[in-house]
């Protein structure tokens, strides 16, 4: 299994024992885990494997035993090549990463299915996260399995229906009579005090390390060649920048030859776009968006955690950031659902119309291979598209005037 080195700080590079941290005691830096690599991998490795999961990828992840994975199986989900969007698009070469069929939904089975099996591991009495959505439901589907008490925290208004599928799994749902920030300072509070395992907060160094199965996803299923863009949304910027970690972790033990012309975007909604405002003025600060106005939700984070990181990485990869309005993201759902029958929630919808936006202006070359992250499903949030479908229309249940209507 994975064998942890540390966990070393991405400011000032102090290194710490991989124990219950995740901020440094120097800096205040955010911790991420470094590996001892095994000498025997290589690509057949994975090759021969019959597990559909990403736990086949179980030498990279933090996991010591076998016996402490939690797994929903979740993961290695399909690399769609999108003939009928390509098309549309006039593009040579287009993926779809459809995590919308993940178990929960989500690609958010990935982080907290690693942070549950750690906190498994690790023996820690119960786990919880600050979430709205997508979130939730996959932490409470992992810790019903490992048989952990779950608590969710976030804002007592918030739409019963979000929490519906986490309630289901048997979370309790601690209702904070506040914003999300609230939320999310109340669960930070309690976890330190109580021992508590928050995956995206005080477990969040081994969290975000389900993502970056992303990457190697995306490499193994192209035959390990890199692509040329990946365009991937953001909220918070976590999952770019583990998809980055991923793709150079590959790249530091030989498994893919060279990363250098891969280029990074950074999709976001406008309304709720600060990595990308930051990034088209140049600076080297993020300006949080006080009150979010998109219709995508999971992606509505004003003050993203990992923002100044994605930023970096934008430039480490001679990237791009772009936002999308509300009209374009729709668009963006539908082509998807009418060219390649994948129904996203508008996180999706933003990557496509960015997707977009950048080849009509040109700063994507249509020669080239292009990847696109869809991380959610439709059904979590139709209300975003219910009001511009056709309404039906009530018709007599006679065949002849049935046959009339139908061309």
């Amino acid at each position: 299994m994975g064998i942890i080195k540390s966990l070393k700080c991405r400011e000032c590079g102090k290194e710490y024992e991989p124990l219950f941290r995740y901020i440094c005691e120097e800096c205040f830096g955010p911790l991420d885990v470094k590996y001892l690599y095994p000498d025997s991998i290589r690509r057949d490795t994975f090759d021969s494997r019959t597990d559909k999961t990403y736990w086949r990828y179980f030498e990279l992840l933090p996991i010591e035993d076998k016996d402490n994975i939690v797994s929903i199986n979740a993961g290695f989900t399909p690399l769609q090549k999108s003939i009928n969007l390509g098309k549309d698009l006039k593009l040579k070469t287009l993926y779809i990463k459809n995590d919308s069929v993940n178990p929960t939904f989500s690609f958010k089975d990935r982080p907290a299915g690693v942070a549950i099996s750690r906190a498994k591991e690790t023996n820690l009495k119960a786990v919880g996260c600050a979430s709205t959505g997508n979130l939730a439901s996959a932490t409470a589907a992992h810790a019903a399995v490992a048989k952990l008490p779950c608590y969710i925290f976030a804002p007592s208004n918030l739409e019963y229906v979000k929490i519906a599928q986490a309630l289901s799994y048997g979370a309790e749902f601690v209702a904070v009579d506040g914003t999300y920030d609230d939320a999310n300072r109340v669960a930070s509070v309690i976890g330190d005090s109580k021992g508590i395992g928050i995956v995206n907060i005080n477990m969040r160094p081994y969290y975000v390390e389900g993502s970056k199965t992303l990457a190697y996803e995306v490499a193994e299923q192209l035959n390990w060649e890199v692509p040329d863009y990946l365009i991937i949304p953001v909220g918070s910027g976590a999952m770019l920048n583990a998809i980055c970690k991923g793709f150079e972790e590959l790249n530091e033990i030989g498994l893919i030859k060279d990363i250098s012309h891969l280029k990074i975007i950074a999709a976001q909604p406008h309304g709720c776009s600060p990595i990308v405002d930051a990034f088209k003025s140049n600076r080297d600060e993020i300006f949080p968006v006080e009150k979010p106005d998109t219709i995508a939700k999971s992606l509505a984070i004003g003050d993203p955690g990992d923002g100044l990181y994605v930023l970096k990485r934008l430039r480490q990869y001679h990237g791009f950031a772009e936002s999308a309005n509300n009209k374009e993201i729709i668009d963006g759902i539908l082509k998807l659902c009418r060219t390649e029958g994948i129904f996203t929630e508008p996180a999706g919808g933003v990557s496509v119309a960015v997707l977009q936006k950048l080849l009509d202006a040109g700063k994507i070359d249509r020669d080239s291979n292009v990847v696109c992250y869809v991380t959610g499903n439709g059904l979590k949030s139709t209300e975003a598209i219910t009001e511009i479908l056709p309404k039906p229309s009530i018709i007599k249940p006679d065949v002849q005037l049935v046959s009339a209507m139908i061309r």
